[in-house]
């Protein structure tokens, strides 16, 4: 983004919010010690705690999974100059009146599924939709993401792969640092992933 188009969005809005999004079970609570990590202040309530299937933290807020039918959305302008983690289906409830800055986290399909599937066992749950059928949907609702993303002048964004994260942890750091203004701890952002965690993978396509 240009210095003079980041000036006009900070006049506008002020101090930008950073967003980490992405489908469930794809990498989004690491993103988030990462940012912690490097610097940011993340915004989290403690409700929901480290478990099996999340040993380090989910670092979620409550009240971003009530966004799509709360009418006062006002407290969102706490996380400015912070960092919130908000599940892909929930960007699009997100008011106007901010700048958010994503770190979308992408990973394989296959590997989404698997984590999903192993966290309903952990629950005694079933999954009632087949893994075919639930890929489709992933699919189509990244592509609706990312429209709703480009069409949103408050709005950008950058990829981040949750395998990239785990294998190359300097280059996604130092990524993420350049996109967010170049002031962040890119060592301690390093020693955050942690290999041992890896544990639901697909063949690399």
């Amino acid at each position: 983004m240009s210095p003079i188009k980041n000036l006009i969005r900070k006049l506008k809005y002020g101090e930008p919010i950073v967003v980490v999004s992405g489908l469930p079970r794809s990498g989004t609570s690491m993103a988030m010690k990462m940012l912690e990590a490097g610097g940011y202040n993340t915004i989290q309530d403690g409700v929901r705690t480290a478990d099996v299937d999340n040993p380090k933290g989910y670092y979620e807020d409550e009240r971003v999974k009530h966004l799509h039918e709360m009418d006062d959305k006002s407290w969102v302008k706490e996380a400015r100059g912070r960092v919130i983690k908000v599940i892909s289906f929930l960007l699009k409830d997100l008011p106007d009146e901010n700048e958010y800055r994503v770190i979308f986290m992408r990973r394989h399909l296959d590997e989404v599924l698997a984590s999903q599937n192993k966290m309903l066992d952990h629950r005694g749950a079933d999954n009632e939709t087949e893994d075919a059928r639930m890929k489709e949907l992933y699919t189509a609702h990244i592509g609706q993401v990312e429209s709703m993303m480009r069409m949103r002048e408050n709005f950008s964004w950058i990829d981040i792969g949750f395998r990239d994260m785990i294998d190359k942890p300097r280059e996604q750091a130092e990524k993420i640092n350049a996109f967010l203004g170049g002031k962040m701890s890119v060592e301690d952002m390093v020693a955050v992933p942690d290999k041992k965690l890896y544990r639901n993978k697909a063949e690399a396509k």
